[in-house]
């Protein structure tokens, strides 16, 4: 982990703060993007396996925003938060239940973090719909 160093008051008081890549990790795959973006590199990549592949800052910043408005009047509750890794590498294992007012869905998924410099180089994403009420079994059929 390294430290920044924060200036507090006209009294230069110096406060040293350790960077945490699993903080900013874990706060990314949970949705809090507020707390991780500024942690992006600027030509960080993000693949989303099965999805599409993004590239630059700009364009992993507005797919946060495009998120984040895709789940306004959802309720998002983790049943699963693991996080293993170091300074470098840092991968986070979540199930997800998506609530909102005609159903539920639950999200298994698995982000590798690639830190270089605390920023954020590369995400790879990996997702898949699960059963809400049993996470391991396959998830039900969509009508």
């Amino acid at each position: 982990m390294s430290t920044h160093t924060v200036r507090r008051g006209a009294g230069a008081t110096v406060v040293r703060m350790a960077f945490d890549p699993g903080a900013v990790a874990r706060a990314f795959s949970e949705h809090r993007f507020d707390e991780a973006l500024d942690h992006l590199a600027a030509d960080v990549k993000w693949t989303i396996v099965g999805g599409m592949v993004l590239e630059g800052a700009d364009a992993v910043r507005r797919t946060c925003r495009d998120t984040l408005a895709s789940l306004k009047g959802t309720s998002v509750e983790f049943d699963r938060r693991v996080t293993a890794g170091g300074a470098d590498v840092v991968a986070v294992d979540t199930v997800a239940r998506y609530v909102r007012p005609d159903g539920v869905t639950a999200v298994a998924s698995c982000a590798i973090y690639e830190f270089a410099d605390d920023k954020i180089a590369a995400i790879t994403s990996y997702a898949v719909e699960v059963d809400p009420a049993d996470p391991g079994a396959q998830p039900p059929p969509h009508m």
